[in-house]
């Protein structure tokens, strides 16, 4: 690649960086016609367009990133989340499909770059998410957990801590958590963890409105549960408390921030 196209790479890189997506978008799509060999343009294409919920697009971009950089462990990465959101939209048949092909791009990513606790994360959540059919289980997610604490102790205690309250150990789950928040009193997404712990098991209310309040001060780190979903859990656990003006309150600030935040909607119609 030319030193002037170099340079109009990394402004898009820059621009997608930014959050700048729309402007992006056009520097990438202005790449593609100049070079449609270069893996990073696809890439970050495929990226965008998860970005704004376009899957299918998603898929053929970050299926040629992958065919033009065989060796990128983050591109698999990246193909294996396109792959699980189309499955979240399939009919049941290519549900399956999809999901076991998101399986091994996220396998092939950790194969490619075993140290890299994002893709072990990925592999992680796929485990934790997904039923033994298509390769999931709870067995498989503790293991990747054990392999994330190696690299990020903090993270693969949350890891631990998620697979706890999964299985109703609700004491374990908060002991995990609080080695977190011994170290770090404001990490987030312990913080989040610790009022979802609350809302799911109805114990230890007022620290789990704490806890989330303190999130929404908070700026959220990337792959966490955004601030939406931090006022839904505080209207779960107001309901929980008998504050039905509170709840109702939360579900409709959560709504502002994601008017497509189902589970605030459901909430709020439900609430009597």
């Amino acid at each position: 690649m030319a030193a002037a196209e170099s340079e109009e790479l990394g402004r898009a890189r820059a621009l997608f960086e930014a959050n700048r997506y729309s402007e992006a978008r056009l520097a990438f799509e202005k790449l593609l016609a100049t070079e449609p060999t270069e893996s990073d343009v696809h890439y970050y294409l495929g990226q965008l367009a998860l970005e704004r919920e376009d899957t299918e697009t998603a898929v053929r971009e970050l299926e040629r990133a992958t065919e033009l950089a065989p060796g990128s462990a983050r591109t698999h990465n990246a193909l294996g989340a396109a792959y699980g959101r189309s499955a979240e939209k399939a009919g049941i048949f290519s549900k399956f499909s999809l999901a076991r092909k998101c399986l091994a791009e996220f396998v092939r990513a950790v194969e490619l770059e075993p140290s890299s606790a994002e893709f072990r994360e990925s592999l992680f959540e796929y485990y934790y998410q997904s039923p033994p059919v298509v390769g999931g289980g709870a067995d498989k997610a503790a293991d990747e957990a054990a392999a994330i604490e190696r690299l990020d102790p903090k993270r693969g205690r949350q890891d631990f801590a998620i697979l706890y309250l999964a299985g109703g150990k609700y004491d374990q789950a908060l002991a995990e958590l609080d080695g977190i928040l011994k170290i770090a009193p404001e990490d987030y997404g312990a913080l989040y963890q610790v009022g979802r712990l609350a809302a799911v098991s109805g114990q230890h209310l007022d620290r789990g409105l704490e806890a989330l309040r303190l999130c929404l001060k908070l700026t959220v780190p990337q792959g966490a549960p955004a601030h939406s979903a931090a006022q839904w859990r505080l209207g779960n656990i107001l309901e929980m408390k008998g504050d039905p003006a509170g709840a109702r309150l939360a579900y409709k600030a959560a709504l502002e921030l994601d008017p497509k935040f189902t589970p605030a909607s459901d909430a709020l119609k439900k609430l009597k």
